[in-house]
């Protein structure tokens, strides 16, 4: 039998992923809109979002094009192959279709949502869910169609011997990583855009609306109220949504290439089989995942009076029951690739099991620091008895000690996956060293099998949060507010969950795009004809030999080096994007105090304000902050390896890796403490809506509005991006370099 075939059945499984998508996004538009103003409400968010997607487009279009020509050149002078440019533009294409279609559907299900709550908790719960379900399907579908899609093109048409390249395995998967580059350049762009968007307008709603004039959150008369809405698509939909498309594509893509390699001895001996099977797991593995997730979406429900642990428990038992089945079906899939003479099935099998359960402990121990439920985020409400002052610093500390849990896990699932892998054995051998990278790569896959439906619980949050804006500037009745109260605060929790999913995802994809790079330096010795410094073949050099013959360990002053400009480069990232949204959202505060002090009649509710003002202020602040930060994560890796050489590059990405791993949970779970502290607050605790203690958690939660939404999970972004680009320019690495 062909194998090239299951990838066949991957592009199926794909189209069926899309299906379901296009399925739920019709049943959502069946649904009543509500009344005339709360269509009316919609369309302005919808028109602002749209407005604002189509100029970052433009923005992007042209950086994609300018890398676009610098990839072609470099094919030219035989330092990358002749389809890496293109494959770089279809990888951005794709990522952002999946954010412009999971964009498109929630502002069309957010008043959708707010109508159905004012039948029912669970009515507004299965809009919202199901139509952030389109854009986990959307994610998963156009994710695997774009890997399969230019696996089937690649291995079975001999593209890559036109353009007079290799079509081994090896070759074939680093090619593909390339458009995983154009994914994360258009994420980061995305999510530093959209988070910039979305915090500068809510920042400004906020600080002026609730502490200073003591209006509600999403009070009409509040002039930020719609750019805040429309942030809420642009960031957190629009921007999570190419944020996770990257993530995704990315693990696969890293563990098809390390696949390759750890089998590429076997290969040489005349196994091909068995290297194309190791090649189509990851593939195969997240195919099943994605049946397992529409599974689990349809087992999503609720009673009525539902708290907050009951709502967590419905969207648990979808995510868990795809959880347990994809690692089930895990084992099946590797005991048919690999077959059950041996014990290597189980051995890997464990490996994904290892990521499912390092995802599952992250998710949880983010619930419990960043949900109101529990005591951690209740503390932080609590000290803003005392002052906005307490509330930052008990905030910031919860975010540090959270990091403990998330960290010892990811480091614990990396060896044990790295050893089960390889058959529990100790001893560093280029076999074993092979298989524990490929066993890492396929945690990394395991973690994020299942994104179809954590997806789902992620991107609902913002649409159950339009729904809450939709229901308090229509003017609906208190208890349909509270449950769309209900439905938002869940959202913040599983918003939260969903990027420590992505954060740690990013951390063992990214171990796993430094081998790949190894094994593009060595693509790249091949095609430029020079061997290893200490004379051995590239083309026959293990990772052990390579790792000897560049002298790549931390005596090495280079590989130091490299460590700490990429440690530096997540605080000067984020330290960059952060005062972008406080440039932003200073010029946001200016205008709202100017329309209220200047439009007579807007707090008496006589006179609408200037909405499309302040939408035109955050749209432009985002276009024009984001270009700098983007831009300079695709610069420093180049500069890095121009100037410090392979070994500098390597110690760029283990810096930038270890220190923004660490500071994105960091900031996403004091980012997330503060706003559910704020909520705890105006459920009636510590003095509720309107007291000193509320104004306080406002401040705090201001303060982790770009922590959580737009500089920590951008920093998944950069670890991989970082990774991508000194992966794509590697042939200039080994060609050209000062030192090392």
């Amino acid at each position: 039998m062909d194998l090239l075939n299951f990838a066949y059945v991957v592009l199926v499984v794909s189209v069926i992923a899309l299906t379901f998508a296009f399925i739920f996004y019709k049943q959502m538009k069946t649904k009543d809109e509500g009344t005339d103003l709360m269509k009316k409400i919609a369309a302005h968010v919808r028109k602002g979002a749209m407005a604002y997607l189509k100029q970052q487009y433009k923005v992007v279009f042209i950086v994609f094009i300018v890398l676009a020509i610098i990839f072609f050149v470099m094919s030219i002078f035989h330092l990358q192959n002749g389809i890496v440019w293109f494959a770089f533009l279809t990888g951005g294409f794709f990522s952002g279709l999946a954010g412009f279609f999971g964009m498109k559907t929630a502002t069309y299900a957010s008043a959708r949502t707010a109508n159905a709550a004012r039948q029912s908790l669970n009515s507004g719960l299965q809009v919202a869910f199901r139509s952030g379900a389109v854009m986990g399907l959307v994610v998963v579908g156009l994710a695997l169609l774009d890997v399969s899609l230019w696996f089937i093109v690649l291995k079975g048409t001999g593209l890559l011997e036109m353009v007079g390249a290799q079509a081994d395995l090896v070759t074939i998967t680093t090619t593909m990583l390339t458009f995983g580059m154009g994914a994360s350049t258009q994420a980061l762009f995305a999510r530093v855009g959209g988070g910039i968007y979305t915090k500068a307008a809510d920042v400004g709603a906020d600080l002026v609306g609730k502490t200073e004039f003591n209006i509600p959150e999403d009070d009409p008369r509040n002039p930020a109220t719609i750019a805040d809405n429309v942030g809420d698509n642009v960031g957190d939909v629009a921007g999570m949504g190419a944020d996770l498309y990257e993530s995704y594509a990315g693990s696969i893509l890293a563990t098809m290439a390390l696949g390759a390699s750890a089998f590429a001895t076997a290969a040489a001996q005349g196994n091909e089989a068995l290297q194309m099977k190791a090649v189509l797991a990851p593939m195969l593995i997240a195919a099943a995942g994605v049946i397992l997730s529409i599974i689990g979406i349809y087992l999503v429900r609720t009673k009525e009076d539902a708290g907050m642990k009951e709502l967590l428990g419905a969207l648990g038992r979808g995510t868990n029951t795809a959880a347990i089945l994809i690692a089930a079906a895990t084992f099946g899939i590797f005991a048919w690739l690999f077959g059950t003479d041996t014990n290597q099935w189980w051995q890997v099998s464990l490996s994904v099991v290892i990521g499912l359960l390092a995802g599952v402990i992250i998710g949880r121990a983010t619930e419990y620091y960043t949900s109101q439920t529990y005591k951690p985020t209740q503390k932080v409400s609590e000290s803003s008895t005392t002052g906005p002052a307490t509330v930052i610093i008990s905030g910031l500390g919860l975010g540090m000690i959270s990091t403990a849990i998330p960290v010892v896990t990811v480091g614990v699932a990396i060896v044990l996956a790295y050893l089960s892998a390889n058959g529990f054995n100790t001893e560093f051998t280029p076999e074993n060293l092979s298989m524990g990278l490929y066993g890492i790569g396929i945690a990394a896959v395991g973690m994020l099998s299942t994104l179809g439906i954590t997806l789902a619980t992620d991107a609902y949050g913002p649409i159950a949060d339009n729904a809450g804006g939709n229901a308090e500037m229509s003017g609906l009745e208190p208890e349909v507010r509270r449950r769309t109260d209900a439905l938002d605060a869940l959202g913040n929790t599983t918003a939260a969950t969903g990027k420590g999913f992505a954060i740690g995802s990013a951390a063992l994809t990214a171990l796993a795009l430094l081998a790949s790079y190894v094994e593009e330096i060595k693509i790249a010795l091949v095609r430029i004809g020079e061997d290893l410094p200490n004379g051995i073949s590239a083309a026959e050099a293990s990772l052990v030999d390579f790792m000897n013959a560049y002298n790549i360990n931390l005596m090495n002053p280079i590989v130091l080096v490299g460590v700490f400009i990429g440690a530096m480069m997540a605080f000067l990232f984020c330290g960059m994007t952060m005062n972008a949204v406080g440039r932003a959202a200073q010029k946001m505060v200016e205008e709202v105090r100017r329309q209220f002090t200047t439009i007579k009649g807007i707090l008496e509710g006589k006179a609408e304000p200037d909405y499309e003002r302040c939408v035109s202020i955050s749209t432009k602040g985002a276009q024009q902050e984001m270009l700098l930060p983007s831009i300079l994560a695709i610069v420093v890796p180049i500069i890095t390896g121009v100037v410090l050489g392979i070994q500098g590059v390597l110690g760029l990405l283990i810096g930038g890796l270890s220190s923004g791993f660490v500071m994105a949970i960091f900031m996403a779970n004091a980012g997330g403490a503060w706003d559910n502290a704020k909520k705890y607050v105006e459920e009636g605790n510590f003095g509720g809506k309107g007291s000193d203690s509320h104004k306080a958690t406002v401040v705090g939660d201001t303060v982790g509005d770009p922590f959580k939404d737009t500089a920590g999970p951008s920093l998944n972004i950069l670890i991989k991006l970082m990774s991508m680009v000194s992966i794509v320019m590697a042939g200039l690495t080994a060609s050209f370099h000062l030192l090392g």
